[in-house]
């Protein structure tokens, strides 16, 4: 077997080492996006669990909406219009108003799979208008919601995001005992 001249060797080794370096001053020459508004970064959460519960809401089958694991659990869809509708204590509240949904919704004007879908969508909207409508200085401010000390609007969106998150990680396993795997669990195209 014939080897590389030394100088041959020197060269080769020395483009391999220098690969790296090159491949960083190509990603440095296009310069970070700015880092997102505190608002932003809220509305952006907020939209994502938002965009989960209004995908798995439209995409199971209407004749199990009303499943549910043992008698003593709420029903796919009591345990969506529950997380829906809570986030109107964010809204309701950031406005200065009651809530206007109890912890438990009932049903009655929610009657069609279409009915339920639009409430999911409206109640994402709405919120993800007001922290717009809000901005940073708004998403700042205190309000009281009915607890012993006053609460930041941000802390208050982030604690319904939190807790629509919990109830749409129920709302997977609910699929999932029924065979159905979830649109978000599903490989991307």
């Amino acid at each position: 077997m014939k080897s590389f001249p030394n100088g041959g060797t020197l060269l080769v080794a020395l483009v391999f080492a220098a690969m790296p370096a090159l491949a960083q001053e190509a990603k440095k020459a296009e310069p970070p996006k700015p880092a997102r508004s505190p608002s932003e970064a809220v509305l952006e959460s907020w939209n994502d669990i938002g965009r989960k519960l209004i995908a798995i809401a439209e995409d199971l089958p209407e004749d199990k909406y009303d499943y549910k694991p043992n008698p003593d659990s709420r029903t796919f869809v009591a345990q969506l219009i529950h997380a829906s509708a809570s986030m109107y204590y964010f809204t309701d509240t950031a406005q200065g108003k009651k809530p206007h949904f109890p912890d438990d919704p009932k049903r009655d004007e929610l009657k069609t799979k279409a009915q339920i879908v639009a409430f999911v969508k409206q109640c994402v909207h709405d919120g993800a208008d007001l922290i717009k409508a809000k901005g940073d200085k708004g998403m700042g401010e205190s309000v009281a919601d009915g607890g012993p000390r006053k609460v930041r609007l941000y802390d208050l969106a982030y604690g319904l995001i939190e807790h629509s998150g919990e109830h749409y990680g129920q709302l997977v396993v609910y699929y999932r005992i029924n065979g159905l795997v979830p649109p978000e669990s599903r490989p991307k195209k």
